[in-house]
């Protein structure tokens, strides 16, 4: 059973780029970080406006309205404290148009974004800060760009940062497509995480914070199709989230270390 360390005190700070990326990415962190006691500072750098909705949308509601109700949900599900959005414009795609739009996060200043964060960072008192890895978990140029803006705001704050992504030899022996980052990274026609040696922390969770994720994610019903999230396999492939971290060992540290149990 895993033990629920008393993070009361603490706080954390999450950057992530579009909305469902905080569920797929770190929901079981989130939660078992709130859970401890921290206070859990969700940040969105974009609302997802290039998202085509599968479902329908409401009168008047445009596909950045609902996404953001839906991020609303999922971060009150992840026990998320404060929710905030940075008002960039979803880039899209490698080589799209739209990464040439005046509000694209891809084209604005990383370190005036940075101060943002990190001027955010001292007025919560967090002193973790979690953001993308440098090659945005499948390459997304708005994964990249939280890359630079979360590394820059820790620099200026001297924060222990965190720097999410996937093991991609866990999921091809475990959940081989099983992963909606499969699908992101074949539409991006690009590779994705990082070998399971370049990974220094692993977070798990017991069934409840799998369900809460499994939760999380799906109340992003505009994206995600829960039929390619079934109840059998989704631990597989869902129930780790992994991250690169260096220097002394920071609060995610005292959630445990899943990928070096798995190992023991």
């Amino acid at each position: 059973m895993l033990s629920t360390p008393d993070l009361r005190g603490h706080s954390v700070l999450a950057l992530h780029a579009h909305p469902d990326d905080e569920a797929i990415f770190t929901g079981i962190t989130l939660r078992r970080l709130a859970d401890a006691g921290a206070r859990v500072v969700l940040v969105l750098a974009t609302a997802g406006e290039l998202g085509e909705s599968r479902v329908p949308l409401g009168p008047g509601e445009d596909i950045a309205a609902r996404r953001t109700a839906e991020l609303e949900n999922s971060a009150e599900l992840l026990g998320v404290s404060r929710l905030v959005l940075l008002g960039q414009r979803d880039s899209g795609l490698p080589g799209w148009e739209s990464g040439s739009h005046p509000h694209a996060l891809v084209g604005a200043d990383p370190l005036r974004l940075a101060r943002r964060i990190a001027e955010l960072a001292v007025a919560e008192g967090a002193e973790t800060l979690i953001y993308d890895d440098e090659p945005g978990i499948y390459g997304h140029p708005d994964h990249v760009s939280t890359h630079r803006v979360g590394r820059a705001a820790a620099e200026m704050i001297g924060a222990a940062s965190y720097q999410m992504t996937v093991d991609r030899e866990h999921l091809h022996i475990t959940a081989p497509g099983g992963h909606l980052v499969h699908g992101a990274a074949h539409a991006a026609s690009v590779g994705f995480g990082r070998a399971t040696a370049e990974i220094t922390l692993a977070v798990t969770g017991s069934p409840e914070y799998l369900a809460g994720k499994r939760a999380a994610i799906t109340a992003h019903a505009s994206q995600v199709d829960p039929a390619l999230l079934p109840t059998e396999g989704f631990e597989a492939a869902y129930g780790i989230e992994w991250f690169r971290h260096q220097g002394e060992p920071g609060v995610l540290d005292r959630l445990g270390n899943a990928h070096l149990t798995a190992v023991a």
